[in-house]
C-alpha cells in the first residue's frame, strides 16, 4: 500500500450557519488508496457533515463555517469547484432520492460520466459495470421512482461506482437495503478495493455487515472531537467498553460476547462476528458454576424443536390466531400498485390489539405499501383496511392522526412545520388540545429525544439521526392506539435506538400495537412478538417469531438471511445451552 495519502483532513472544524458550536469539532485522519475507513460516532458528532465536506458541499453548496484543511490528492476541497472535485470523490448519500435527478435507472447511472465528456461507448461501458456490480442491470430501463427504497439505494452506490473517482463516500449506504443486497453491496465494494487504487470512507451503523470490509475506524465522540484511529483489531476489539461508553453501534457478535465475558467466559481475542464467536465459544471451557449459563433456553425450546409456521398466503392462520376477539387492524383483499407496477396481492392480515409485530422481507416485498396502506397514506385500488372497525381509507385526518401514528421511512417527507417544536406540536394541535398541554407535551418529547438545543431549528436542517427521532416523536406525541414505523432505527447511534426502542416497548407494555417495518433482523427478534414475510406482494408466512425464524429454508426463500445471533450460536456443541438463544437479553450476564 502505497504511504501517499489520498486524502488528508487537518484540524477539520464546521459550524453551521444556525449553529453556535461546531460539529465535528477537531478532527484529523489519511485515508491511502486501498483503504476502507469507518467513521464512527454517536448521532449528531457530525459525520455526515464531515462527509459533505470532503467532497466541497460543505462549504459550496452548503453554508457553513470550515476551520482546518481537506486536500483530496493535490485539490482542496474549500476552494476547488465541487465539478472538478466530483472526478476525484464520488458520494453517495444517506437519502438516495436527494441524488437521483433523470428518467431511468441506466440514464441515472450514466450522468455522472456523461458530464465528464467521455466517450459514448466509455459511459455505456461504466453504467454496465456499475448496475451489474449492484445487480440492476435488469432494471435499467426503469423509471427510478418505480424501484423500492432498497433498490434506489443501490442505484444510487451505483451512480458512484460509475464515475470511477479514487475516492468513494459512503454515507450510511446499506440503510435501506435487505440482507441479501447488504451482502451484495458489500461484496461490489471488496472488489473495488481489492484493486487497489481507490479507497472509501465509511459511515455505517450496521456493523454486522461492515466490519468484514474495514481496514481503520476512526471515532469521533458526542462534541465532534476524534477520539480514536486505529486499526479494527485496535479500536474495535482493544477498545469495545469505551465505543459502548460513546453509545455507538458495535456488531450483534461483539455485543454478545461482552455480555458472555461478564457471565466468566474469556473470549480472548473479542469476536466481531458471528463466525468468530461460534468459534470462540467451541474452544471455550464450561464455566464452573453454569447455573445461569445452563438455565438460558430454558423458557424456550430449542430451534430444531419449534414447528416453524407455514407459509400462509391466504391469511387464514391470521384470522385463526385472533378469531377469540375482533382484531384492532383487518386487512382483506388488499392490492396495491406503484405506477402500472403490482406490489401487492389481494394481501389478508389481521393485527390483535396489543401486539408488536414485525414486517420483513426482501426490497421490493411491499413492506413499505403495506404499511403505508395500514396507517391510510396510500389508498387502495381494491380491497380493505379497518382500524378498530373503522375503514381508514373512509375516516377524516384529524380522527386518522388520533389514532395511527406513522414514522415513514424517510422523515423529510413527513415534516410540515417551518420548526422542530412545532412539527412536534402540529399533530395536537389538530386535536385542537390546550396550549398549556401542548407545551407540556412537546417540552417532554424533546427532553426524551434530546432535541432541546433544536426546538426552533428547521427540520430540514437537523442530522440525519436527529430528523429521524423527530419522525418518531411526532407519531409518539399524540397517544395513538396504533403505532407503526417503517424502519425506524436508521441513522440512530445506539444509545439513541436502545432508548427510542425501549421507549416504544414500554408504550407497548401499556398498550400501544406496534407494527415496524425493518431490515434488522435482530431487532425483530429481539422486540417483535410475531413476524410477519412478505415476498413478492404476498404474505409467505406470518407467526411467532420464534418460528418464523426457525425455518431456515423460508428465510432464505424471503431472501432474509437468520439474524446475527442466531448464526453465532445455533449447533453449538461446547455450550448447547446457548444454541437456542435468539435475543441477546436473554444471554448470561449484566445487562451492558
Amino acid at each position: 500500500m502505497t504511504s501517499v495519502p489520498l486524502l488528508r483532513v487537518r484540524g477539520v472544524g464546521i459550524t453551521h450557519d444556525e449553529a453556535s458550536t461546531a460539529t465535528p469539532a477537531d478532527v484529523t485522519f489519511d485515508v491511502s488508496p486501498g483503504e476502507v475507513v469507518l467513521l464512527l460516532g454517536p448521532s449528531g458528532s457530525g459525520k455526515s457533515t464531515l462527509t459533505l465536506a470532503l467532497n466541497g458541499l460543505i462549504p459550496h453548496a452548503v453554508p457553513a463555517t470550515v476551520v482546518g484543511t481537506v486536500r483530496v490528492q493535490d485539490a482542496d476541497a474549500a476552494t476547488t469547484p465541487v465539478a472538478e472535485l466530483s472526478t476525484r470523490v464520488a458520494m453517495v448519500f444517506q437519502d438516495p432520492d436527494a441524488q437521483l435527478v433523470t428518467g431511468t435507472v441506466l440514464d441515472e447511472v450514466a450522468f455522472g460520466p456523461e458530464n465528464l465528456r467521455l466517450p459514448a461507448d466509455d459511459v455505456l461501458a461504466r453504467a454496465e459495470t456499475a448496475l451489474r456490480r449492484v445487480g440492476l442491470w435488469h432494471r435499467r430501463t426503469d423509471n427510478p421512482d418505480l424501484l423500492s427504497g432498497g433498490g434506489r439505494q443501490r442505484l444510487a452506490i451505483a451512480c458512484a461506482l460509475a464515475m470511477g473517482s479514487p475516492l468513494l463516500v459512503l454515507d450510511e449506504p446499506t440503510a435501506n437495503l435487505d440482507p441479501g443486497g447488504i451482502e451484495e453491496v458489500y461484496a461490489a465494494l471488496a472488489e473495488l478495493v481489492a484493486e487497489g487504487d481507490r479507497a472509501i470512507v465509511l459511515v455505517e451503523h450496521n456493523l454486522d455487515a461492515a466490519v468484514g470490509l474495514v481496514d481503520r475506524v476512526v471515532v469521533i465522540d458526542a462534541l465532534g472531537r476524534l477520539v480514536m484511529d486505529g486499526t479494527v483489531d485496535a479500536v474495535m476489539r482493544g477498545r469495545a467498553d469505551e465505543l459502548l461508553s460513546l453509545g455507538v453501534w458495535l456488531p450483534t457478535s461483539t455485543l454478545a460476547a461482552m455480555r458472555l465475558r461478564r457471565a466468566g467466559m474469556s473470549l480472548d481475542p473479542l469476536p466481531l462476528t458471528p463466525a468468530e464467536l461460534h468459534a470462540a465459544l467451541e474452544v471455550e471451557p464450561a464455566i464452573e458454576a453454569p447455573g445461569e449459563i445452563g438455565a438460558i433456553g430454558g423458557n424456550t425450546p430449542p430451534a430444531a424443536t419449534r414447528a416453524p409456521m407455514a407459509a400462509d398466503p391466504g391469511g387464514a392462520g391470521e384470522a385463526a390466531s385472533t378469531a377469540a376477539s375482533a382484531p384492532l387492524v383487518r386487512v382483506r383483499g388488499l392490492t396495491l400498485t406503484r405506477g402500472r407496477t403490482p406490489v401487492l396481492h389481494d394481501v389478508d392480515l389481521d393485527i390483535a390489539a396489543g401486539e408488536f409485530v414485525a414486517i420483513v422481507g426482501a426490497n421490493g416485498a411491499g413492506k413499505t405499501s403495506l404499511v403505508q396502506a395500514l396507517a391510510g397514506v396510500v389508498r387502495p385500488p381494491r380491497g380493505t383496511v379497518e382500524l378498530a372497525g373503522r375503514d381508514v381509507h373512509r375516516t377524516d385526518a384529524r380522527t386518522l392522526a388520533a389514532s395511527v401514528g406513522f414514522v415513514f421511512q424517510n422523515p423529510e417527507h413527513q415534516f410540515v412545520a417551518n420548526s422542530v417544536f412545532d412539527e412536534l406540536a402540529h399533530g395536537l394541535r389538530m386535536q385542537r388540545l390546550p396550549d398549556g398541554e401542548v407545551h407540556r407535551r412537546v417540552d417532554d418529547m424533546l427532553a426524551r429525544f434530546g432535541l432541546e438545543h433544536r426546538a426552533q431549528a428547521h427540520p430540514f436542517l437537523l442530522s440525519g439521526g436527529q430528523k429521524r427521532r423527530l419522525s418518531v416523536g411526532t407519531a409518539l406525541i399524540g397517544g395513538a392506539r396504533l403505532l407503526v414505523l417503517d424502519e425506524p432505527t436508521f441513522g440512530q447511534d445506539r444509545a439513541r435506538a436502545d432508548e427510542l426502542l425501549s421507549l416504544v416497548k414500554g408504550l407497548h407494555s401499556e398498550g400501544t400495537t406496534v407494527v415496524v417495518v425493518t431490515h434488522d433482523m435482530q431487532l425483530v427478534t429481539d422486540y417483535a412478538d410475531r413476524t410477519v414475510v412478505l415476498s413478492d406482494g404476498r404474505i409467505a408466512a406470518a407467526g411467532p417469531t420464534a418460528a418464523i425464524f426457525a425455518d431456515d429454508a423460508l428465510i432464505e426463500r424471503a431472501g432474509l438471511r437468520p439474524p446475527p445471533l442466531r448464526r453465532a450460536l445455533r449447533g453449538l456443541t461446547q455450550h448447547p445451552s446457548l444454541s437456542s438463544v435468539a435475543r441477546i437479553a436473554d444471554l448470561p450476564g449484566a445487562r451492558g
